[in-house]
C-alpha cells in the first residue's frame, strides 16, 4: 500500500484535520503522522517521511528545496491549505515532486467573523463585557448600527463577495477597491483605495499577500481612513505596517480594530496590537470551523486518492512537470 505522511503537530490534528478525514485516508493508504506537538523541522520531517509516497503537510509546514533533495522516494505535497508560499515549487517541480493545494472552504466562517467583528467594535460589546468581569457595570456608551454604515472591501475574491452579500442584508453601502475585478453587482460601487478610505466607516482588510500588497495598509493608509473608522484584517498579517497601525490606534484616529490575522508565528496578531485596548483580537480563528476544516481535510484525502489511481488530483499546480507521480498510472492493460 502506498505510504502517506501528515505532519501535522499531533496536538493540531483534531482541529486542522479531524477524524473523519484520518479514518478516510487510512482507508487508502498506510498512514504515519506526526508524533511530536511541533511543527518537525525540516530535517526531521525528511527523516519522518522518508520511506512516503506523499506528504501531507500542515499549513505552517514549509518544504523548502532541502526537503526534495532529502527525500527521493517523494511523488507529491499536498497541502492541506490554501496558501502554498512556503512550498518551494520549483524545486519541486525540478524533482519531479506533484504540489497540490485545498480550495477554499472557509469563505462563509471568515466572511461571519467579519460581520462579529464589525458588530463587536460597533457596538463595543468585548470592551462593556470585559469591563463587567473586571470592575462592575461599566458607563452605557452610544453604538452604531451596520445599517446604513458604509463598508469599504479592500480585494473582491470569493470571502469579500460573499462578505458583501451578508453586508447587503445588514444594510450596510458596500464600496470595493480591487484594481483586477469586474463588479457586476449594482449594488456594489467600485472604487479606488484612497476613496475607499475616505468614505467607509469600517475598512475590511482582504487583499491578497504579495509582493505587491505588503505594508498595503501603512501610515498613508491608515492616515487617509474616515476619523472614528474601524480597521478589520481577515487576511494576511503582511498586509498591514503594525507600527503604523498602533500609532493611529493610539492618537485616537481610528475608533477601534479587530485583527484575526498577523505578524507573530501562525500568522496570530502581534503581542502589541492584541494587548491595545482599542483592539479585538482572535489567533487566526476566522476559519476554525469544523465545516471549514473538514471541506479542505476532506478534500486533501480525495486528492491523494486520485494521485494513487493514477489521475491528476484536482488542485495541482506543477502537474506537467511533476514526473515522479507516473508511478501511479494504471496500465493500459487494465483500464
Amino acid at each position: 500500500m502506498n505510504k502517506v505522511f501528515v505532519s501535522h503537530p499531533r496536538h493540531m490534528l483534531d482541529h486542522y484535520f479531524g477524524a473523519r478525514a484520518a479514518d478516510a485516508l487510512r482507508a487508502v493508504a498506510d498512514v504515519a503522522f506526526n508524533p511530536e506537538r511541533r511543527e518537525l523541522t525540516t530535517d526531521e520531517l525528511a527523516a519522518a517521511a522518508s520511506d512516503a509516497d506523499v506528504i501531507i503537510g500542515y499549513r505552517q509546514t514549509p518544504a523548502p528545496r532541502a526537503l526534495f533533495d532529502a527525500l527521493p522516494k517523494l511523488a507529491a505535497f499536498v497541502r492541506c491549505a490554501v496558501d502554498i508560499r512556503t512550498i518551494d515549487v520549483d524545486a519541486a517541480s525540478e524533482h519531479g515532486v506533484l504540489v497540490t493545494q485545498a480550495s477554499a472552504g472557509f469563505v462563509p466562517a471568515v466572511a461571519e467573523w467579519v460581520i462579529g467583528a464589525m458588530l463587536d467594535l460597533g457596538r463595543a460589546t468585548t470592551f462593556q463585557a470585559e469591563a463587567y468581569h473586571q470592575r462592575g457595570a461599566p458607563a452605557p456608551k452610544m453604538g452604531r448600527e451596520l445599517r446604513g454604515s458604509t463598508l469599504g472591501v479592500i480585494g473582491y475574491g470569493q470571502i469579500s463577495r460573499y462578505l458583501c452579500d451578508l453586508a447587503l442584508a445588514f444594510g450596510m453601502r458596500i464600496v470595493v477597491s480591487d484594481p483586477f475585478a469586474l463588479i457586476e453587482d449594482a449594488r456594489v460601487h467600485q472604487r479606488d483605495l484612497g476613496t475607499l478610505l475616505a468614505e467607509a466607516d469600517f475598512v475590511v482588510c482582504l487583499a491578497p499577500a504579495n509582493a505587491q500588497t505588503r505594508d498595503l495598509m501603512n501610515a498613508n493608509t491608515f492616515g487617509a481612513m474616515k476619523p472614528g473608522a474601524y480597521f478589520i484584517n481577515a487576511a494576511r498579517g503582511e498586509l498591514v505596517d503594525d507600527a503604523a497601525l498602533l500609532a493611529a490606534l493610539d492618537r485616537g484616529h481610528l475608533a477601534g480594530c479587530a485583527l484575526d490575522v498577523g505578524r507573530a508565528p501562525d500568522q496570530m496578531p502581534s503581542p502589541a496590537l492584541a494587548q491595545h485596548p482599542r483592539v479585538i483580537a482572535t489567533p487566526h480563528v476566522g476559519g476554525l470551523t469544523p465545516a471549514a476544516i473538514e471541506h479542505q481535510s476532506m478534500e486533501t484525502v480525495a486528492q491523494t486518492e486520485a494521485l494513487f489511481q493514477g489521475r491528476t488530483p484536482q488542485g495541482a499546480v506543477n502537474a506537467p512537470r511533476a514526473f515522479r507521480v507516473a508511478r501511479f498510472a494504471i496500465p493500459a492493460h487494465t483500464q
